[in-house]
């Protein structure tokens, strides 16, 4: 008898720890969309760009902003574990805030106050795969690309820049013919005469360079008349490229 409750409590043991163990297996292989997760559930208040956009009414710090912090002041024992020891002190402190774990200084806390728990909102899974997100998105050398891509579309010519953002580039190039005329050519044929080319963006057309193509212009009736001004000065400008 001694033997079998002996036996008994061993087996419910055994199965406790292959209940655990096979849970915590099961949940690693779950494969959450991090960038998902952190516009859904931290974009509310925290400003999610990069750089970030600050606002006065902002209700917390940018996330760019709490990633450096956080990958600055964590203190791990061996440096090559600065990011783990960060992902851990999220999943900790989003679950179980309080102003003595807090990195923030005594401004930022009286301006943000303290971060609400967010225990009931997000698993513990979804805190690091969140976390993991951060530190590897929100970092120096990514911020130092997005700069540097800003710096050069700043530099664009605003035709260039109006091109690109009513998506010309997707039928036609600088240089190269591809669904449509190249711009190059566009100009030779129409240098003297803007109007048609303003005319030619806004209103629908097909086949008028390559009467073989089924390819049609859309209308695009969106652009303002200082957008169309520009595109079509710019588009001008390419004959001498």
């Amino acid at each position: 008898m001694i033997f079998n409750l002996a036996s008994s409590k061993i087996i419910i043991f055994l199965a406790f720890l292959l209940f655990l163990f096979g849970c915590s297996a099961e949940e690693s292989k779950v494969k959450y969309d991090a960038e998902k997760l952190i516009e859904q559930k931290c974009a509310q208040c925290h400003n999610l760009d990069m750089p970030p956009t600050l606002s006065k009414d902002e209700l917390a710090p940018p996330m760019m902003a709490v990633s450096f912090h956080v990958h600055s002041f964590v203190k791990p024992t061996d440096e090559s574990q600065r990011v783990n020891k960060a992902v851990e002190f999220v999943v900790d402190y989003v679950r179980n805030p309080s102003v003595e774990k807090s990195f923030c200084d005594k401004e930022s806390l009286k301006r943000y106050g303290l971060m609400p728990s967010q225990k009931s909102n997000l698993t513990r899974p979804e805190v690091r795969a969140i976390a993991k997100y951060m530190f590897t998105h929100f970092t120096q050398k990514n911020l130092t690309k997005v700069q540097e891509e800003k710096a050069k579309y700043d530099a664009l010519p605003q035709g260039r820049k109006i091109a690109l953002k009513h998506k010309c580039f997707n039928c036609h190039r600088v240089n190269i013919s591809i669904t449509g005329p190249s711009f190059v050519s566009i100009a030779q044929k129409y240098e003297d005469d803007k109007a048609f080319i303003i005319k030619g963006i806004k209103n629908k057309s097909s086949r008028k360079w390559n009467k073989k193509s089924a390819a049609v212009m859309p209308a695009f009736k969106e652009l303002s008349d200082y957008e169309l001004e520009v595109l079509s000065e710019w588009i001008l400008e390419t004959k001498s490229l």
